[in-house]
């Protein structure tokens, strides 16, 4: 009887354990993903730790970044492939230090940013874009190992992390060491169909791409493909991909998106 008990109560504790895991990585029941963060309002720099920080502030469900990398193969973020005028592919990493973002930070590598982003973090995914190769094809695909190595490498990361890009290839590169990772492509140019058959997850178009293609929306949902619109900014772009029930939206004004779910309830 004993040894039922003990049995017994260590089957209870791991299930309650497994329980509160999962609620811990449980992310937030609202499709607001904040673009290279939530910048606009506290006028933070775009892709920055402070605007990704607000994001996770906000429960924002995603919070965008953009990734490349430095000529000596430091993964950076940054949205435009110039820093301060200096081409970042071909320029190294502390040549960029000279540098500042208008608040003071440093252009922050993915390690740092990732790292920042974790901490107090249960509800909002880190969406990583990762930016096609201005030198070449290949190299994106390098790029693209070497981000999915450096997010297995922190812990909770890779629960946390959603990858997307314009380069299906770098999407394909990712799938092929992590089949089941959430991935979202965002070039426009691939049926549902065709998404699901390379395993992408996800239809992350600009919202234009839906309006001139409505069934794409229905045929989304038909083949468990995610519905994510950027960057829907006005009132009236971001009511219409409320009214069309997007999974995700993405916006540089989440505090409007969040003002009109609010309205809705």
């Amino acid at each position: 009887m004993r040894v039922l008990s003990f049995f017994a109560v260590t089957a209870i504790v791991l299930s309650a354990l497994s329980f509160r895991y999962v609620m811990k990585n449980q992310f937030a029941s609202n499709p607001v993903v904040a673009h290279r963060g939530a910048f606009k309002a506290l006028q933070y720099p775009e892709n920055s730790i402070a605007s990704v920080q607000q994001a996770i502030k906000l429960n924002c469900t995603g919070s965008e970044f953009d990734v490349w990398m430095t000529a000596d193969d430091s993964l950076v973020v940054n949205h435009d492939p110039n820093f301060n005028n200096l081409p970042i592919e071909k320029t190294n990493y502390a040549d960029l230090l000279q540098f500042r973002l208008s608040n003071g930070e440093k252009i922050p590598t993915l390690h740092e940013y990732l790292q920042a982003g974790l901490q107090h973090n249960t509800a909002t995914r880190l969406v990583l874009e990762i930016k096609p190769s201005t030198i070449s094809k290949e190299r994106g695909r390098q790029v693209a190992e070497k981000t999915w190595k450096m997010v297995q490498s922190l812990k909770g990361a890779p629960a946390m992390t959603t990858y997307i890009s314009f380069d299906l290839g770098i999407l394909l590169r990712i799938l092929e060491f992590e089949p089941k990772a959430p991935t979202q492509y965002l070039n426009g140019d691939k049926t549902p169909e065709e998404l699901k058959a390379a395993g992408v997850q996800g239809a992350d178009y600009h919202y234009s791409v839906f309006k001139k293609n409505p069934d794409w929306i229905t045929r989304a949902r038909e083949n468990d493909i995610l519905l994510n619109a950027w960057t829907v900014n006005s009132k009236e772009d971001l009511q219409w991909a409320l009214d069309n029930r997007f999974d995700f939206i993405t916006t540089n004004e989440p505090e409007l998106l969040f003002s009109l779910l609010k309205a809705k309830q």
